[in-house]
């Protein structure tokens, strides 16, 4: 059995450190190797860093590529017949989008491994489910990062009412109607940030009482936009506890460039590494490692990036470790917290991308 498989095998959030580390540091030995034979331009920047995948010796010594290189290399590691889909990432007119490859045993891996994580948190059974979107964000040629997190997170749901017009203005009626259905029981919300937060606005103001105690709300994208309107997570948890009873929130950090490895926020608030990644969280000045506590620039690596080398990233995002094993809520392996965007950092987060558009 590889590396890999072992990990696969593993609960999401069941391994051992040591064990962990191990079988990541096979499975990223096995991951590079294939890259850097079915990938020149990775086998280019690999020669040049003098590296050889077979010296690692832990996950934190194997190169990372910065996450903007997506949007000025063709990185495709599968001839281009056996491209099923290319992804591209959140970004406002103008600015060039990332672009990455997915063959079919790749994208079926994200696929798997969402659906491991997220069941770790809402369970097997799939629930009634409320898109704080539009219908048009799956139509059209372009497959955004924006429309691959409805469609990965839509199948984790029955009955998907949408809650936006594609005019995105709420439809008080169909969410009324869902709620009057499915709202005695446990029922499913998916949506990016800033659109969720516009949503239950809009329903504060509309006059009408909205009860959403037994719902769990999975939403992700960025926080910056809500930032610069001081509310944050805490914020954003109070109100949507205080004004409609919905008290089961959860965020994820995510990108485009690793698709499927989310990390989801446990009920305390702490994104959690799943067997299928790891994080590490590097100073600006040398890439040096940061301790536990000390902020700096997010590193995240993935087993699941097989079409194209996105399996070890540096981020445009600050953030900080804030323990292994230690987490209250239970689960093992690293937790961590998103402090927000580099200086320099394009707005690229799909809620962030879309509240600068139409903001």
């Amino acid at each position: 059995m590889s590396a890999a498989d072992r990990l696969w095998e593993a609960p999401p959030f069941g391994l051992a450190p040591d064990e962990k580390e191990k079988c990541f540091t096979e499975a990223l030995a096995d991951l590079t190797a294939s890259h850097r034979r079915r990938c020149p331009p990775y086998r280019n920047i690999l020669g040049a860093l003098g590296f050889d995948p077979a010296s690692a010796r832990a996950p934190e010594e194997f190169p990372f590529l910065p996450v903007g290189l997506f949007k000025t290399l063709e990185l495709c590691s599968v001839p281009p017949g056996e491209v099923a889909r290319v992804v591209t990432s959140s970004g406002t007119s103008g600015q060039v989008p990332s672009k990455i490859y997915l063959d079919g045993p790749t994208a079926d891996g994200q696929r798997r491994a969402l659906a491991a994580i997220v069941s770790d948190f809402i369970g097997p059974d799939r629930l009634p489910m409320l898109v704080i979107d539009c219908p048009s964000v799956l139509r059209g040629g372009r497959f955004t990062a924006r429309a691959a997190g409805v469609a990965g997170f839509a199948s984790f749901g029955r009955g998907r009412t949408w809650a936006l017009g594609d005019d995105m203005r709420p439809d008080l009626d169909a969410v009324s109607a869902f709620l009057e259905t499915y709202g005695g029981k446990p029922f499913l919300l998916f949506g990016f940030t800033f659109l969720v937060w516009q949503f239950f606005e809009a329903l504060a103001a509309s006059g009408r009482a909205w009860n959403f105690q037994n719902g769990v709300l999975i939403h992700g994208g960025g926080w910056k936009t809500l930032a610069d309107r001081a509310v944050g997570p805490e914020e954003f948890r109070r109100r949507l506890a205080e004004g409609f009873g919905l008290r089961r929130v959860h965020d994820y950090y995510g990108m485009a460039e690793q698709t499927g490895s989310i990390f989801m926020a446990c009920e305390r608030g702490h994104l959690h590494v799943s067997a299928f990644s790891d994080l590490f969280v590097r100073r600006a000045s040398d890439f040096s490692l940061c301790e536990t506590g000390e902020e700096g620039i997010l590193q995240v690596q993935s087993i699941l990036p097989e079409s194209y080398p996105g399996h070890s990233l540096l981020t445009e995002d600050r953030g900080v470790l804030l323990g292994e094993d230690g987490c209250p809520c239970g689960r093992r392996g690293k937790y961590f917290a998103v402090l927000g965007r580099l200086r320099a950092a394009e707005l690229r987060g799909c809620s962030d991308t879309y509240a600068a558009e139409h903001g």
